[in-house]
């Protein structure tokens, strides 16, 4: 697959991405594992293929978004001829943790282990998309004042009416009938790992906490998030431990005893096994940036 029209946007002080804009053809470029140190949002506009995400399988056709963590593994192939537009960039350019109260799309658009990684894009929502783009485009050419700015203000939007969308498209447990009792104890469990993931960290303490047996529970939520319960709090601590990691100054020792690991040696190859990276070079390739800056 040959990508065209690219525009480039380089951090000065780092000679690193900080934000692009490119067009694709066919889905070649994405048939190799990726795993990238920045955020990618990927518009299909036509054609149907699949992506795997985290080693999970979606449907992708023309109107779905896709958006994607940093070192977040994925792969792209084509049944009908994929064409887009791919937007990349770093967390020094946005930071979606740092960020969250200004563009609310941290655990909607990204980090949301709960449901696809996916947002299926209607008619008005591709017409604003295609205007945000062309801007996006022109900005990076221009190279003039405050042009970082005018592209964070584009940005901005695209991540906020793709996760205005998203939000509205997935709610737990749609399908599930009204006498139906999982909605309720999915719900429960989501509430509760957000509650205890940095204590409890094993599937026998919350199905004691929601008074039902280990194996009823793995069925339900397997049944409804394709994951194991053990996958859902893993991806919740991983989560957190990146968001310390960009955000803090914290050592690798003081966040994994924060998420309840008191070896620090045994929290950096859980964190290896689920990212593929040591937290070092998380921090080293993704950025660093301080909470209060």
């Amino acid at each position: 697959m040959e990508i065209y029209n690219t525009y480039t946007l380089i951090d000065e002080q780092t000679g690193n991405l900080a934000f692009r804009v490119q067009s694709f053809e066919g889905s070649h470029r994405f048939e190799e594992l990726q795993r990238l140190n920045h955020y990618s949002l990927i518009w299909f506009k036509n054609g149907r293929g699949k992506a795997q995400v985290d080693f999970l399988d979606y449907e992708v056709s023309a109107g779905t978004l896709l958006a994607l963590t940093p070192y977040q593994p994925f792969t792209i192939s084509e049944t009908e001829k994929l064409q887009g537009v791919v937007l990349n960039f770093h967390p020094d350019f946005f930071c979606i943790h740092k960020h969250h109260k200004q563009v609310a799309c941290n655990g909607i658009l990204f980090n949301d282990v709960y449901n696809p990684p996916l947002v299926i894009i209607d008619e008005p929502t591709a017409k604003e998309f295609e205007q945000l783009v062309s801007q996006m485009k022109v900005e990076i050419q221009k190279s003039g004042l405050a042009q970082y700015e005018l592209l964070l203000s584009y940005l901005k939007i695209f991540l906020i009416t793709a996760s205005r969308l998203k939000s509205g498209q997935q709610p737990l447990a749609k399908d599930e009938s009204d006498d139906s009792k999982e909605p309720f104890i999915l719900q429960n469990l989501k509430n509760l790992i957000e509650a205890h993931f940095r204590t409890k960290h094993s599937a026998s303490d919350y199905a004691d906490l929601l008074n039902i047996t280990p194996k009823a529970l793995a069925k339900i939520t397997k049944s409804h998030f394709n994951k194991t319960i053990t996958n859902l709090i893993s991806e919740r601590i991983i989560i957190e431990a990146k968001r310390e990691l960009y955000l803090t100054d914290k050592t690798v020792k003081e966040i994994a005893y924060d998420l309840g690991y008191e070896d620090e040696y045994y929290f950096s190859r859980f964190f290896k096994n689920n990212v593929d990276i040591s937290p070092k070079f998380y921090r080293d390739t993704v950025g660093f940036a301080r909470e209060s800056a």
